[in-house]
């Protein structure tokens, strides 16, 4: 295999592929789900468990025939997903697993307990 060689339009091709990415609009993330409406921030940026649990349901309904289910977490207020076996209902695979919903439960509990400022 020989290498790749370098040609006069390789520089063009880097220059557009780096105008491209800082052209292209940023990708914002899903805001967090906080338990209840009360602890949401005030800037509102933050999804409530309770304004997810329609949309979650509406999802629920397109996505059951194909394996797919959705749920919120009752003690994380993490979203889970599911993929479902449809003959059976077993759940084939659980994302987080729970053994990970477990685990960071854990970790809330700890949190704070873990570093001590008292010497």
């Amino acid at each position: 295999m020989s290498p790749l060689s370098i040609d006069s339009a390789t520089p063009a091709i880097t220059a557009a592929l780096s105008q491209e990415r800082s052209t292209r609009p940023a990708i914002d993330p899903l805001p967090p789900v906080t338990p209840s409406g009360d602890e949401a921030a005030a800037d509102g940026n933050k999804a409530t468990k309770e304004a997810l649990v329609e949309p979650i349901q509406r999802i629920n309904d397109v996505m059951r025939p194909r394996g797919l289910e959705f749920d919120i977490s009752e003690q994380s207020a993490r979203i889970i997903t599911r993929v479902i076996d449809r003959e059976t209902g077993d759940v084939i695979r659980q994302i987080p697993a729970e053994e990970v919903l477990l685990l960071a439960e854990r970790l809330e509990e700890l949190q704070g307990k873990l570093i001590s400022l008292k010497a």
